[in-house]
C-alpha cells in the first residue's frame, strides 16, 4: 500500500510539474531560512551555559539613582566580592574581574625575543571556583599563590613557546601601563568555547590591579565586575533584599543598591530600565523565532493554497479511488504522505543551500556555526520538517478526501464559499506577514541610519587611536610625562596630522564612575553618580568638543592637575550657577572648575547623557594616543605613524583603530539584525509572490472559458485583467490595513529601548503599502494579461 501511494505521489509530481516546482522552491527556501535562524538562536541561547555551576552562578549589578532615573551598571566597588564572601553565609564563592585594558589597551608579553601584544584580565583568588576552566598544566588551587604568577591560554602558550609542555615555571615579561616586570607562568588552560562571553588569553593577580589603582578601594568608586556562586538552598529574592544596601553599610554616603542577575542570562537580558532587566538581545532572539515561524507559515500556506486550487484536476482520481473502496483515512494518509515527501525533498535542498551559504551567514552574524553531527541540530531539523509537512498537508488532505463521490465522478464539483474564504484568508495572512516584515526592516534601517549619522557632540571621523607602547618601562612620573610630551610632538610633526593627545578609558561607551564628589549646596542625603573621562592636553580640541563656557586644559597654565572641566549635564544636576572658578571636591581633593563643555554622547544612544567630568591624566601613566588625521591623507599618515611606532617599539606590530569603527561596534547587534531582517523579509516576499503567482495561474485556468465567453461578448482586455486581479488586490489591501497597526506596535516597542530614536511617520507605512501593491500587481498582473490576451477560440472549442 505504501509503495502504491509513493508511485501515485511521484506521478502527481510529474504531472503537475509547475506546482511541484513552486512548492519545492517555496518550502526549501522557507526551511533554509528557518534552519539558519535555528542555528543562530540555538547558539545565542547556549552562551555561557557551559559553566558547571551555571544554575547558581550570578553577577552582581549596581543600581544608582540619577536625575533621569535609575542607572544600572556592571561596575562594582573593588572589594565587594571579598566582603560578600566573608560576611554573607549564602555566598559559596565570589570573584572580582577586570580587564587589563581597563584604561589603556593591550599589554605586551615576551619570551626569548618573541613578543605578543594581547589583552588580559585581573582575577581574584576564587575565580576558578566560580568559573569552569580546564587546565593543561598547573594547579588552579595554587595558580595565584604568588602575586607575580601569570596564567596563559593554550593558544597564547603555543604562540609564545611553540608548545604547552613543560611551560609552568618559565619566566615571561609583561609590560602594561606601569605594571612592567617578570612573571612566573603558573598554569596553562584550555581555550573557552566560542559561546563564552568572558574570556582572555592572560590571567593576572587581582591584587596587582588594586595596587596600581588604590583609589578604587573607596566604596564610592566602581569599575571591576563581581561574580558569585550561591549555595544551592539560597533564595535569590531574599538574598537580593539582604545585599541591596550593602554598599551603604560600608559608606553612609552611598546611594547605590545591588542586585543579582544570573550570569548566563545576562548576555540575552542586557538592557535595563529603572534598575530592572527589560530585554536586550533576547528581543532579537524572540524576533527571529517569530520570523522563522512566519516564513514557514508562508511556505505552508503556498502549499495549501496550490493543493486546494488544483483540486479540480484531482477530483476524478479521488472519486475513482473511493469507488475502488478507499477509506477517507487512507486518502488523508496519502495526501499527508505527499506533503511529508515534499518537505523531505525540500529539506534536502535546504541542507545543500545551508552548506553553500553558511560561510556568508557566519560572516554576517559573527559566529562560528557549523552543520556537524549534533543531535540537537538533527532533532531540530527533523522537528521543523515534520511540523512543516503536517501543517502544510493537513488542510489539503482533509479537503481532498472529503469530496462528494457522485459529484466528483460527474465532474460537477463546485467550489464552496468556505473554501474560497479560507484561501483568501491564507493569502491575506501571507500578505500581512510580508508587510510587517518590510515595515519592521525599514524602521530598523532608519534607526541605524540615525545612529550612524547623529551629531554626537564630537567629531569621530578620521580619528585613529593606538597604544603608546609598553616598551618604555618608565617608572619615574616626571620622566614618563617628558617622554609622552616628546612622543606627541613627534606625532604632530608628521604631515597629515592635525592634532594628537593621550587618553584613558573608552570614548564611545565609557562606563564606571564615582559618587565621591562634593560641592557647596550639595544635598547630603542624595548621591549622584558622575562618569570620569581621562584625557591629556588637546583631548577636547582633538575631538572638537565644543566649550559652553570657560576653557579646556592648557599647557600655558600651571597646576592644571588641580583643575576640572565638567559637561552641561554635570552643572545641571549640581545646580551650579556661574560654575567657572568654583571649587568642588573629587576623591577628597579640591578641584577648581575651569570650563564647561556642551553635552556630548560618551555612551551608546540607548542611554541618556549623564554627568561627566574630565580628568587630566598626565600623572597616571596613560599610554593611549589619539591622532586626528587630515581627510584624504589617511594611508600616508598611518604609514608614517607606523614607522615612528616601530622606532619606539621594535618588533611589535602597529595596531590601531578608528574611532568611528569603535562607535559602530556599539551597534554590532543592531547592524546584524538589520542585515538579516533584510534578507528574511526578501525571502518572505519571494515565497508570497510564488504563492500569488501559482494562484493566479490556477485562477486563470479555472476561468478560461468564462474569459473566452466575455471576450466573444465584447469584453476588453483590461476588463478581463480586472476580473482576474480584483480579488487579489482587495485581499492584499485589507492585509495592508491590518498590518499597519501591528507594525506600529512592534516598531514603537523596539524604538522605545533607545533614548534617542527616529519618529514614526505615515510614509513609513504608506510607502510599504504601495510597494506591496506594486509587487502584487507585477506578480498577478503579468499572468492576468497573458490570460486576457489568449485566443478565446482555444478555450471554447470544446463547447
Amino acid at each position: 500500500m505504501l509503495r502504491h501511494s509513493l508511485i501515485l505521489i511521484c506521478r502527481s509530481f510529474k504531472k503537475y510539474y509547475g506546482t511541484f516546482c513552486i512548492n519545492l522552491i517555496g518550502l526549501s527556501t522557507g526551511l533554509t531560512a528557518a534552519l539558519f535562524i535555528y542555528l543562530w538562536v540555538n547558539d545565542e541561547l547556549t552562551v555561557d551555559k557551559f559553566h558547571e555551576k551555571d544554575r547558581h552562578l550570578f553577577q552582581v549589578m549596581k543600581n544608582t539613582p540619577t536625575s533621569s532615573g535609575v542607572f544600572t551598571m556592571e561596575g562594582t566597588p573593588a572589594r565587594l566580592a571579598e566582603a560578600l564572601a566573608k560576611e554573607m553565609p549564602d555566598v559559596e564563592y565570589a570573584a572580582s574581574v577586570t580587564n587589563s585594558d581597563w584604561s589603556s589597551g593591550k599589554g605586551l608579553i615576551s619570551y626569548n625575543g618573541t613578543r605578543i601584544k594581547t589583552e588580559g584580565q585581573f582575577v581574584s583568588k576564587d575565580y576558578f571556583n566560580v568559573f569552569s576552566y580546564s587546565f593543561i598544566q598547573g594547579d588552579q588551587k595554587t595558580a595565584f599563590s604568588d602575586k607575580y604568577n601569570i596564567l596563559l591560554s593554550e593558544d597564547l602558550a603555543m604562540k609564545l613557546f611553540n608548545t604547552t609542555e613543560d611551560v609552568v615555571g618559565k619566566i615571561v615579561e609583561w609590560k602594561h601601563e606601569g605594571l612592567d616586570g617578570l612573571f612566573t607562568v603558573s598554569g596553562i588552560y584550555k581555550q573557552l568555547p566560542p559561546n563564552a562571553s568572558l574570556k582572555s588569553d592572560i590571567l593576572l593577580n587581582y591584587e596587582l590591579f588594586l595596587e596600581r589603582n588604590p583609589k578604587l578601594e573607596n566604596w564610592l568608586n566602581s569599575d571591576p565586575s563581581t561574580y558569585m556562586v550561591l549555595r544551592k538552598d539560597t533564595d535569590v529574592d531574599q538574598f537580593n533584599t539582604k545585599i541591596s544596601g550593602f554598599i551603604k553599610s560600608k559608606n553612609k554616603d552611598a546611594e547605590a543598591t545591588l542586585f543579582l542577575q544570573r550570569y548566563s542570562e545576562k548576555y540575552l537580558h542586557n538592557r535595563y530600565e529603572n534598575g530592572k532587566p527589560v530585554g536586550g538581545r533576547m528581543a532579537y532572539v524572540t524576533l527571529f523565532i517569530i520570523v522563522a515561524l512566519f516564513i514557514l507559515l508562508n511556505a505552508c500556506i503556498n502549499f495549501m493554497n496550490l493543493s486546494t486550487a488544483k483540486a479540480m484536476r484531482r477530483f476524478k482520481e479521488v472519486g475513482v479511488r473511493k469507488v475502488m473502496g478507499a477509506k477517507r483515512r487512507t486518502l488523508v494518509f496519502q495526501f499527508l504522505l505527499e506533503s511529508m515527501l515534499m518537505t523531505s525533498l525540500s529539506l534536502g535542498v535546504a541542507i545543500v543551500l545551508i552548506r553553500l551559504f553558511l560561510p556568508w551567514f557566519n560572516e554576517v552574524t559573527g559566529k562560528q556555526l557549523s552543520l556537524g553531527f549534533d543531535p540537537r541540530l538533527i532533532l531540530g531539523a527533523l522537528g521543523i520538517t515534520i511540523l512543516t509537512g503536517i501543517v502544510s498537508g493537513s488542510y489539503p488532505s482533509l479537503y481532498l478526501s472529503n469530496f462528494n463521490l457522485v459529484a466528483a465522478l460527474k465532474g460537477k464539483l463546485n467550489t464552496y464559499i468556505g473554501e474560497l474564504w479560507t484561501r483568501k484568508g491564507l493569502v491575506l495572512f501571507q500578505s500581512m506577514i510580508s508587510v510587517v516584515l518590510i515595515i519592521s526592516t525599514w524602521i530598523v534601517y532608519k534607526q541605524i541610519e540615525l545612529v550612524q549619522t547623529k551629531n554626537l557632540g564630537y567629531v569621530r571621523d578620521n580619528i585613529v587611536h593606538f597604544e603608546m607602547g609598553a616598551d618604555d618601562a618608565i617608572k619615574d612620573k616626571q620622566a614618563f610625562e617628558a617622554d609622552l610630551e616628546l612622543r606627541l610632538q613627534e606625532i604632530k610633526k608628521i604631515p597629515g596630522v592635525i592634532n594628537a593627545t593621550n587618553f584613558r578609558h573608552s570614548i564611545t561607551n565609557r562606563q564606571g564612575g564615582t559618587t565621591d564628589i562634593a560641592w557647596e549646596g550639595k544635598d547630603a542625603d542624595h548621591a549622584i553618580e558622575f562618569t570620569d573621562l581621562a584625557g591629556g592636553y588637546d583631548f577636547i580640541e582633538t575631538l572638537d568638543i565644543e566649550m559652553k563656557e570657560g576653557r579646556s586644559y592648557s599647557r600655558n597654565f600651571a597646576s592644571e592637575e588641580s583643575k576640572v572641566v565638567l559637561n552641561e549635564k554635570a552643572v545641571e544636576v549640581m545646580g551650579l550657577k556661574d560654575p567657572v572658578g568654583k571649587v568642588i571636591r573629587i576623591w577628597n581633593e579640591d578641584q577648581e572648575i575651569i570650563g564647561v563643555t556642551k553635552n556630548f554622547h560618551f555612551q551608546s544612544l540607548y542611554e541618556e547623557i549623564k554627568p561627566l567630568f574630565f580628568d587630566l591624566s598626565l600623572n597616571k601613566r596613560v599610554s593611549k594616543i589619539m591622532v586626528k588625521i587630515k581627510a584624504g591623507s589617511e594611508q600616508e599618515t598611518l604609514e608614517q605613524l607606523g614607522r615612528l611606532y616601530a622606532v619606539h617599539n621594535p618588533g611589535v606590530a602597529f595596531e590601531y583603530s578608528f574611532l568611528d569603527s569603535d562607535y559602530q561596534a556599539l551597534y554590532e547587534s543592531e547592524n546584524r539584525v538589520a542585515i538579516l531582517s533584510k534578507y528574511f523579509a526578501a525571502i518572505s516576499i519571494v515565497i508570497s509572490c510564488l504563492g500569488l503567482f501559482g494562484l493566479a495561474v490556477f485562477t486563470a485556468e479555472r476561468k478560461k472559458k468564462e474569459i473566452g465567453i466575455r471576450k466573444v461578448l465584447g469584453s476588453t482586455v483590461w476588463r478581463v485583467v480586472y476580473l482576474l486581479t480584483g480579488e487579489f488586490f482587495k485581499t492584499v489591501f485589507i492585509a495592508i490595513l491590518i498590518a499597519f497597526p501591528v507594525s506600529y506596535i512592534i516598531a514603537r516597542k523596539w524604538l522605545d529601548s533607545f533614548a534617542y530614536k527616529i519618529e514614526l511617520t505615515w510614509w513609513h507605512f504608506a510607502g510599504t503599502g504601495i510597494l506591496v501593491l506594486l509587487v502584487t500587481g507585477l506578480t498577478v498582473g503579468a499572468q492576468a494579461v497573458k490570460a486576457a490576451l489568449a485566443n478565446p477560440t482555444k478555450s471554447l472549442k470544446d463547447e
